[in-house]
């Protein structure tokens, strides 16, 4: 069986309340789009994961696919048979677009699909909240407000398909942990749940991503790409998640020529 697990980009991110867990509280749209890996499963004796593409760091045991494995293993004793997995990876990682999230989530899907276990969307994102905060999300793989630790999700009727989107994701890695601790949590600036009814030309001077200010000011070619994505036509720019990546929203067709002094890698979805 094969799948292909597409990334996501956060269209608004507020940062609220760090909470007594250690965790923080957010409020953003989680948007797919179709840069994707490829992921199969082989019937197989023993089960091993093969990894392809862009260097995967880690042991096996860290990936979520095999995180993912290994749940649905142990939660379905018996049921479960081994595998070959193969996991080419195509999107960029530490990158603030939810790939690894997504391939976990994917390889939930898939077991649940081969295994004919008949599991539900509900029931398969409370099992994808086991391996990460956003992994629910690529369960449902549609438009969502989400809250709490990006757990708490809504639907929210937002499409894009009459835009353009590229995202641009410069070779820097940067950390989730050193991005929430330059972080200062407020109220949200924008109910992110009324988006629908925002034009998207009005979308620069009323939503953000709290990261932006604090990363920019530590990596400044990140604010450099986004003020190129405006240059060069961009209705939206901003930041996904924590970072690296970076997307514009253009009208259809449009794209940007990006000019960088440090390498990059590019996706555009027309």
């Amino acid at each position: 069986m094969l799948c292909f697990p597409n990334c996501k980009i956060n269209i608004g991110l507020y940062v609220t309340r760090k909470r007594a867990d250690g965790y923080h509280d957010i409020e953003t749209i989680f948007y797919p789009v179709q840069w994707r890996d490829v992921l199969e499963l082989i019937p197989a004796q023993q089960t091993r994961l093969h990894t392809s593409g862009i260097a995967v760091a880690g042991n096996d045991q860290d990936n979520l696919v095999w995180k993912a494995y290994r749940l649905m293993q142990e939660r379905f004793a018996g049921a479960i048979p081994g595998f070959d997995i193969y996991l080419h990876k195509i999107i960029p990682m530490g990158a603030g677009l939810g790939g690894g999230s997504a391939d976990g989530a994917f390889m939930l899907r898939l077991i649940n699909d081969h295994c004919k276990l008949n599991l539900t969307n509900d029931e398969l994102a409370a099992l994808a909240l086991q391996l990460g905060s956003d992994c629910p999300f690529f369960i449902y793989n549609t438009p969502r407000f989400a809250a709490g630790r990006g757990e708490q999700m809504t639907e929210v009727p937002l499409d894009l398909s009459a835009y353009s989107i590229q995202i641009v994701r410069p070779h820097l890695h940067i950390s989730t942990a050193d991005a929430f601790a330059m972080i200062k949590p407020a109220a949200a600036a924008y109910d992110l749940r009324q988006l629908s009814r925002l034009p998207i030309g009005e979308w620069r001077a009323n939503i953000g991503n709290d990261f932006e200010q604090p990363v920019f000011g530590k990596y400044h070619e990140l604010a450099e790409i986004k003020q190129q994505l405006y240059d060069q036509g961009a209705v939206y720019a901003s930041m996904s998640g924590s970072g690296s990546a970076l997307f514009g929203i253009f009208n259809k067709d449009g794209r940007a020529e990006m000019k960088l002094k440090i390498p990059f890698d590019t996706y555009y979805q027309p």
